[in-house]
């Protein structure tokens, strides 16, 4: 498995824990997209406004804030690799149709910023 997709996995999974617990050892990036979670959330609201953030499953919650932390504050990679990721990520971790509602908010986002 690539080590940038086992890095993604892993903050996801520590951005899905915080949603319970209050936890420790997080990585870097983690702390950094937590401190980031307003102007994230801002845009899951802006962009996917039928899904109150309380309505959306969790694991496509914290897969989401990932990718758009890294779409708009990091930028290190390009647009179309982040989607993807996200959406493979969401695939693996995610219900049947979590896939499609995550291409579909990181694609407005992304049309957004464009």
């Amino acid at each position: 498995m690539d080590p940038r997709h086992k890095l993604r996995l892993k903050i996801v999974q520590e951005l899905y824990s915080t949603l319970f617990t209050n936890p420790t050892n997080l990585t870097n990036k983690t702390n950094l997209i937590l401190k980031a979670l307003p102007t994230l959330d801002d845009l899951v609201k802006k962009h996917a406004p039928k899904f109150p953030l309380e309505k959306i499953a969790k694991v496509d919650l914290a897969i989401l804030r990932l990718a758009i932390f890294e779409l708009t504050v990091e930028k290190k990679e390009p647009a179309k690799v982040i989607i993807n990721e996200a959406v493979e990520l969401a695939k693996d971790l995610g219900s049947e149709k979590s896939f499609a509602f995550v291409n579909a908010v990181l694609g407005k986002i992304y049309d957004s910023k464009t």
